[in-house]
C-alpha cells in the first residue's frame, strides 16, 4: 500500500464528486430558471385562453360546467409540464464524471485490500515485520558497543603513559 496512491485517489474522488455536483447544480439551476420563465409566459397565455374558452363555453353550457372543464384542462397541462421538466440530464460529461468516480472508488478499494493484507500478514507473522527493523538496529547497537569498549581502553592506555 502506498499512501501517495491513497491520497491521489482521494483527491480524484473529491474532484469528481465536485464536478458531478456542479453539473447537477447547473442543470437544476438552468432548469429552474427556464421553468420559472415558461411558467410566467404560460400563465399569461393560459389566462387569455381560459378567458376566451370560458366565454365560449358559457354560451354552450352553464358557468359552473365551463369553469370545471377549464380547471381539468389546467391540471392536465400542469402534469405534462412537470413530466417534461423532471427528465434526467443526458450528457457525456456526467457519464464521464461518473466513470472516473467509479474508477477512483475501485482504486481506493484495491489500496484498502493491500493494507488489509499487510496488516493480516503482520498479525500472522510478526517476526517477518520486525526482522527488517531489528537487523539494522542490532548493527547500530554492536557498533556503539565497540566504540564504548575502545574508548575506555584508549583512556587507560593514555593514563598509563602519563
Amino acid at each position: 500500500m502506498n499512501t501517495d496512491n491513497v491520497v491521489r485517489h482521494l483527491r480524484v474522488l473529491w474532484r469528481t464528486d465536485r464536478i458531478i455536483a456542479d453539473i447537477r447544480l447547473r442543470h437544476l439551476l438552468v432548469g429552474l430558471g427556464l421553468r420559472a420563465f415558461a411558467a410566467l409566459i404560460a400563465a399569461f397565455g393560459l389566462l387569455m385562453l381560459e378567458l376566451s374558452a370560458y366565454f365560449a363555453l358559457v354560451q354552450i353550457w352553464s358557468a359552473i360546467a365551463a369553469a370545471a372543464i377549464l380547471g381539468a384542462v389546467n391540471f392536465a397541462i400542469a402534469a405534462v409540464l412537470f413530466v417534461i421538466a423532471g427528465r434526467a440530464p443526458s450528457g457525456r460529461d456526467i457519464d464521464l464524471a461518473n466513470e472516473i468516480h467509479g474508477a477512483s472508488i475501485e482504486a481506493l478499494q484495491l489500496e484498502a485490500r493491500a493494507l488489509q493484507a499487510q496488516v493480516s500478514g503482520a498479525v500472522h507473522h510478526p517476526l517477518s515485520t520486525i526482522v527488517p527493523v531489528l537487523v539494522p538496529l542490532i548493527g547500530i547497537i554492536v557498533k556503539s558497543l565497540r566504540k564504548t569498549a575502545k574508548e575506555p581502553a584508549a583512556a587507560t592506555s593514555a593514563e598509563a603513559r602519563s
